[in-house]
């Protein structure tokens, strides 16, 4: 093969256009730093005989030929209308579309050579799940090639806004009239946050007299196995909102949902304090990893 050849393949392949700045200096325009040496662009610039500003537009158009055809993906753009994920939407309906059209819609488009739903099915092979990616930091989620700032912040807004719609059915609820109801509530408003939290949370749940739920407050953030709960703190904030009765709530980042020794010290001691206050305590619920993993202390016979 020809050095011109072999030099022109090696662009072709690693997507590096020649450019030229106002002051006519020729300089390669490439998506991986250090691809080029100083050394190595002025080498090409001189084998290929690139001069001037049209040398840098003809050489670019060739690439992005040459490119095009070698491209194992074809940007949804060029699609036909019955494959693209938003058309599909619009004629079928959400419910209709698999996870990698859906993550292809908000991704919006893809990087040269590959499509966005292309991007959307390395996202999910690599996590493998929705809660999955959804527990991962916007840095893990762009190690995948394609996938920038811009983008991972736009999966993680996404996905954000799926747990507060589920958090809002919860927040709907008029009042709290039946145990299942309760353990309902709490699957709802705290499930999408507490699942796959790899921290100890502790919450409670502020009634009014009429069983409506007034408000939700964080008591304590701890570690992977405990939190630092003082019942002090539980009675303070039930007094200052006139609370008529409460819930307790915490997640076990294990995923086991029976009560430690210390769970059930800790459940007897807040009841006690809340006696003297005449707030009643409905239960404790300890919510494990999926939505039929909790465990009740009410319905256990333990309150």
């Amino acid at each position: 093969m020809q050095p011109e050849k072999e030099t022109f393949n090696f662009l072709v392949e690693n997507a590096i256009y020649p450019m030229i700045s106002k002051k006519g200096k020729v300089f390669f325009k490439y998506p991986k730093k250090g691809m080029l040496t100083e050394a190595k662009a002025r080498e090409i610039i001189e084998q290929l005989d690139i001069k001037t500003r049209n040398d840098c537009k003809k050489l670019r158009e060739k690439i992005r030929n040459l490119r095009s055809a070698f491209r194992e993906n074809r940007p949804i753009s060029k699609w036909i209308k019955e494959e693209r994920p938003r058309e599909m939407l619009v004629m079928h309906g959400s419910k209709s579309l698999p996870l990698s059209k859906l993550l292809a819609i908000i991704l919006r488009t893809g990087r040269e050579g590959i499509s966005a739903e292309e991007l959307s099915k390395r996202l999910l092979n690599k996590f493998g799940a929705l809660r999955k990616i959804d527990t991962a930091s916007i840095s893990e989620i762009r190690t995948i090639e394609g996938i920038g700032l811009a983008k991972a912040a736009q999966i993680k807004a996404a996905l954000e806004l799926g747990k507060r719609l589920y958090k809002e059915t919860a927040v709907r609820k008029r009042k709290i009239t039946k145990p299942d109801e309760l353990i309902e509530y709490v699957a709802e408003y705290y499930g999408p946050y507490l699942r796959d939290s790899v921290k100890e949370f502790f919450y409670v749940v502020l009634l009014d007299i009429k069983n409506k739920p007034i408000d939700n407050v964080e008591i304590s953030k701890g570690s992977i196995n405990a939190s630092v709960v003082d019942p002090k703190d539980i009675v303070k904030e039930a007094t200052i909102r006139s609370a008529s009765s409460i819930i307790l709530v915490h997640n076990h980042p294990s995923g086991e949902t029976d009560p430690s020794e210390e769970d059930k010290r800790l459940t007897k001691s807040i009841i006690d304090a809340c006696e003297l206050i005449e707030v009643k305590v409905l239960d404790h619920i300890i919510i494990g990893k999926n939505q039929e993993d909790y465990f009740s202390f009410a319905k256990n016979g333990l309150i």
